[in-house]
């Protein structure tokens, strides 16, 4: 059996690392490994092994345990809240789940699993071997669908309807048609329990928007004179064009936040955008502006003299 590595050297963080630290940590990893994104031999374990990792050192309470016992505790469980029983927790409540119903308040619950994990029983799984007779080895797992949606659903909402295949208890299987409540704010890997199937968002992006969670962030381009004496510029945010005031004297690579211009949160609120600023330096100057460049460059020289 191959030896665990260390949580904190699997995230990249030390032991005295902050929350702030380790959630960023994590959200650079799993990005970076993502089977989606990361095609190399083993880029799945080393995926589940960063959000094992995170799972631990993100919580409090396991974090304590660990730092104490490592990953062998005394009774061979040092991050569980008690027996294997029924309702028995194997996350100690450790990822948050958000429900919504498809039906105005009349259909199935839908169940969002916010844990940043793309699979919890994976995770358990990686834990506590399930696959080897763990304690949930006979569980029969649910039917996972994975789900398109648009960016423009992703800020709105939508319902989609969907035709899936669902297993019956006598080992039989039919086809199925759904209609799925698609929430304001959902990202991709976001995980919907709905009937008798799991849904698994897959959120497209837009070229316009780099998105991180609720936050979006856009590039501008500003001239000198904007950058220098300040402007009224145009932004795109994802719910349409809004004007916003550049103050004078702004620095290449400022960051000009747009409060509640984000994504909308599944947990009520909105995230904010965030404008880049980029500025341009021309390559080729006309002779009236090459004069008064010129002008300009005598005069800060000028000024330079007279301080002295």
């Amino acid at each position: 059996m191959a030896t665990k590595r260390d949580y904190y050297e699997v995230l990249g963080v030390s032991k005295t690392a902050t929350d702030a630290e380790i959630k960023s940590a994590y959200r650079k990893a799993a990005r970076k490994h993502h089977p989606d994104v990361d095609k190399s031999p083993g880029a799945a374990e080393k995926f589940k092994e960063i959000s094992e990792a995170y799972q631990v050192v993100s919580d409090p309470g396991k974090r304590k345990s660990y730092d104490q016992f490592g990953h062998a505790a005394p009774g061979g469980n040092p991050f569980g809240g008690g027996g294997g029983g029924a309702g028995f927790d194997p996350f100690g409540g450790g990822f948050k789940s958000y429900s919504w119903s498809s039906q105005g308040g009349q259909g199935p619950n839908v169940e969002f699993d916010m844990g940043g994990f793309s699979d919890p029983f994976d995770l358990f799984e990686q834990i506590f071997g399930m696959a080897g007779g763990g304690p949930f080895g006979g569980m029969q797992r649910r039917p996972t669908y994975q789900m398109p949606v648009e960016f423009a659903a992703a800020i709105k909402g939508a319902e989609k309807d969907i035709e899936v295949e669902v297993r019956k208890p006598q080992g039989k299987s039919e086809r199925k048609r759904l209609r799925v409540k698609v929430p304001p704010g959902v990202e991709d890997g976001t995980k919907m329990r709905f009937d008798e199937i799991d849904i698994v968002f897959r959120v497209k992006s837009d070229p316009r928007f780099l998105r991180e969670g609720a936050d979006i962030f856009t590039d501008t381009t500003l001239s000198i004179p904007e950058a220098v004496l300040g402007d009224t510029i145009d932004v795109e945010t994802v719910t349409g064009p809004i004007k916003i005031k550049i103050p004078q004297g702004t620095q290449q690579g400022s960051l000009v936040k747009i409060k509640g211009k984000g994504m909308p949160k599944l947990s009520g609120g909105t995230g904010d955008h965030y404008v880049r600023v980029r500025i341009e330096i021309p390559k080729t100057l006309s002779s009236e502006e090459k004069r008064l460049y010129e002008e300009l460059a005598a005069l800060k020289t000028s000024k330079k003299k007279n301080w002295f």
